[in-house]
């Protein structure tokens, strides 16, 4: 579900990865558009999720889609055994994720609830591969997605394989959470921001040994609270 994520799936049309197959909980309208073109043959899913474009879309051609579009209960669309048996590439968007990799995506600033979860959960646990996308900064770059801590935790740093934005893509498989701290960094985190999240790690690794996810406590959420009451998390 999100914008984001919709156009990943629209920017598949024409790529080298075909024929594909969709087994998901919502459609939107990339996922037409693939299915419209013959990128992808089949997708699998319990509702759907259009703008007026791909209601009107699907309205106007609907007998087309009747051997495409497979609508299916939630306790099966979502049922963990399957999302595991298929192998599952699971592409969900988040609000903001941690230098750890720890994923908000409901609410914004920690308390004001933005969104349901959905089935991000189910898919992003069992899916052979669970990305998470959106892009590095919102609301003209005075938000930063990626923070030294996030404000509410929905997907917790084991259930989240790979991280990306417009920036490029983080492979946090394997890795432990001082090396997944730095791909996000590197990979993910705008430039704008860059600066003061390593200054952050630097620090709050150099607090003693032994620390296994080292963390400021005093300033985890500082960059939460400068916004709240500056409007931007900048310095």
């Amino acid at each position: 579900m999100g914008n984001v994520t919709n156009a990943v799936l629209g920017r598949l049309d024409g790529g080298p990865f075909a024929p594909l197959t969709a087994y998901t909980e919502v459609v939107q309208d990339g996922m037409l558009q693939l299915l419209r073109s013959g990128t992808m043959t089949v997708a699998s899913a319990t509702a759907f999720s259009l703008g007026e474009d791909g209601l009107a879309e699907l309205r106007a051609d609907i007998a087309a889609y009747r051997d495409k579009i497979i609508l299916r209960p939630q306790e099966i669309s979502n049922h963990p055994e399957v999302i595991r048996r298929l192998g599952c590439l699971a592409m969900n968007g988040m609000m903001e994720a941690d230098i750890y990799g720890n994923v908000n995506s409901t609410h914004v600033m920690g308390s004001s609830m933005q969104n349901g979860i959905g089935g991000s959960g189910d898919f992003a646990r069992h899916a052979y591969l669970a990305m998470f996308l959106s892009p590095s900064t919102v609301k003209n770059g005075a938000i930063s997605c990626i923070v030294p801590m996030v404000s509410h935790v929905d997907h917790t740093e084991h259930d989240v394989h790979v991280i990306i934005t417009e920036q490029g893509v983080a492979d946090l498989r394997g890795l432990p959470p001082r090396r997944r701290a730095q791909q996000i960094i590197n990979h993910c985190a705008h430039p704008d921001y860059q600066p003061a999240l390593q200054d952050y790690l630097d620090r709050a690794a150099a607090t003693g040994p032994g620390k296994h996810t080292p963390h400021l406590l005093s300033e985890a959420l500082s960059w939460h609270v400068r916004y709240l009451k500056e409007g931007t998390m900048r310095r």
